[in-house]
């Protein structure tokens, strides 16, 4: 646990820094004026901060996401002539199919529950890690179909993608949430601008309070898109596997489910599999049973 919260105050600060840094360039390298001033908000460089603020630590954790993986998950990195090495060969295997030209790492963590995830900043530098539960339950053909699904997700370049969206909705949050801050702080100063406003500790957590809200209504867009990429992995095992197994694999997933717990929910966002609720908006993975029947119609 300590080590966890080392490892998540130097991200912090290391985006702290790192955006601070291209902030001040980009405000000097194209002469932006301050956000306030005697003409009012500056929204236009309020906008340039924000996006630079939210694209910055979504690269960065992107950077570092096949790094932190390894140490959060305890990975055990296989190789192709060690004692997995049948499954180093079959994740390979399924790369060339797929198109790969350099192959992604391999590795096993241990843990009960049925779980695979491929992660890391771009297809050259990429890991797909599979749980200890997953081989102990599943036998070869629906291990083989979870792959291909890591797999199709690595070649559609993913992580990619929900990075950059994430930081563009990133920094549309923080542009509303300093608004409406703003706004309140305006209030409460009066037409003569006498008031004392909000001050710093209570404009800080009237911000965040608007981040936190703008955040959750946000989320059903990322979610959305990150949905309709688990539709499309799982096509991409289909194609590279056979659909049978990647339907064989969502079937014993749906087995299973009702009987795992959430043991490591720090990286939830990289389960397979979603149990179906009234909450569907705000899960990254569609209900298995929608999975299976899109597979099926395909």
């Amino acid at each position: 646990m300590f080590k966890r919260i080392i490892l998540f105050l130097a991200v912090n600060i290391l985006v702290m820094l790192a955006g601070s840094f291209i902030i001040q360039l980009v405000i000097n390298l194209f002469g932006l004026e301050p956000v306030t001033g005697q003409g009012g908000t500056n929204y236009t460089t309020l906008m340039v901060i924000c996006l630079v603020w939210g694209m910055v630590g979504s690269l960065i954790s992107l950077r570092l996401s096949k790094w932190m993986a390894k140490r959060f998950y305890n990975i055990e990195v296989l190789s192709p002539t060690g004692p997995q090495g049948e499954l180093v060969q079959k994740v390979y295997s399924i790369a060339r199919q797929a198109g790969l030209k350099k192959m992604p790492e391999v590795g096993i963590y241990h843990s009960p529950e049925i779980n695979a995830f491929a992660t890391g900043h771009s297809r050259d530098n990429s890991i797909v890690a599979v749980s200890s539960g997953l081989l102990d339950k599943m036998d070869s053909d629906e291990a083989e179909g979870v792959l291909g699904h890591e797999i199709a997700h690595i070649v559609n370049g993913d992580m990619i993608t929900m990075t950059l969206l994430q930081g563009v909705i990133n920094a549309f949050v923080m542009f509303f949430a300093h608004i409406a801050t703003m706004i309140i702080d305006n209030m409460m100063r009066g037409d003569d601008n006498r008031g004392r406003g909000l001050g710093f500790f209570a404009g800080h957590f009237v911000y965040m309070g608007f981040s936190v809200l703008f955040g959750i209504l946000a989320a059903p867009i990322l979610m959305g898109f990150s949905r309709s990429r688990e539709f499309r992995a799982d096509k991409g095992s289909a194609k590279y596997c056979g659909k049978e197994k990647m339907i064989k694999a969502l079937e014993k997933l749906k087995e299973n489910y009702p009987k795992l717990k959430e043991e490591k929910p720090e990286f939830a966002a990289f389960q397979i599999s979603s149990k179906q609720s009234i909450m569907e908006l705000f899960s990254s993975h569609p209900p298995l049973e929608k999975r299976i029947e899109a597979l099926k119609r395909s």
